[in-house]
């Protein structure tokens, strides 16, 4: 069991290398939307007993990466968030972390060259463009992750998702002319976004949310 729990993570690895030379390669994709940044308050012995119990745990590779790159230890950072990588190859989360640490650790070529791979692949879903969008931008990388939401928004330009997701992007840099805009048109393409039609409030734009039909609280009289 052991040797086949280290041949996936070798395997992963190789992959990965061949990412960083190969222009043309493509990885397997999640579908599912929930960010993959957590906030974790966990320390490195409990991860390391975590992954005792079962190695091929990517969240847990994942945030053990974090550590080390807090720590400034870039080795043991890169190789955790390869590991984390080589198991679920669409984790946004290590893939924006391990951008950030070429960065950190001064290797911004490499960075560039990776970002540059984990934005092409995300491009055949939106939401995965998306969402390493909005890791990108939980880390700082205001470059990648404006990159990320105009890549999803000109693959979707009708996509209320997109839209919105730019325009909070903007309204956090208090851009608010352009925040407004896109929130405008997501909340055109789904006025269901109370949290959208709140934000347009805020900015001084009052907008009504679709009156939804009313459900009968008592059952309806059957004819005799």
């Amino acid at each position: 069991m052991a040797q086949k729990v280290l041949l996936r993570v070798l395997l992963g690895l190789a992959l990965l290398a061949i990412w960083g030379c190969d222009e043309g390669g493509q990885s397997r994709r999640r579908t599912s939307p929930p960010p993959t940044t957590t906030t974790s308050d966990v320390t490195e012995s409990q991860l390391l007993a975590e992954l005792e119990k079962k190695f091929e745990n990517p969240q847990a590779h994942y945030e053990l990466a974090r550590l080390y790159h807090r720590s400034q230890n870039w080795n043991k950072a890169e190789y955790r968030y390869n590991v984390a990588l080589g198991f679920q190859p669409g984790h946004k989360g290590a893939q924006a972390g391990l951008v950030k640490m070429y960065i950190d650790s001064g290797e911004t070529a490499k960075a560039e060259q990776f970002a540059n791979r984990f934005i092409g692949q995300s491009s055949t879903a939106i939401i995965e463009t998306l969402r390493l969008g909005w890791e990108f931008e939980q880390l700082g990388l205001d470059v990648y992750a404006l990159r990320c939401y105009r890549q999803a928004l000109g693959a979707a330009p009708d996509s209320y998702e997109a839209n919105r997701q730019i325009g909070y992007y903007y309204l956090n840099k208090g851009d608010n002319a352009q925040a407004k805009q896109y929130l405008m048109r997501s909340f055109e393409l789904n006025p269901r976004q109370p949290d959208v039609a709140g934000a347009l409030g805020r900015l001084g734009i009052v907008v009504e949310a679709p009156i939804e039909p009313e459900v009968p609280t008592t059952a309806p009289v059957q004819p005799k």
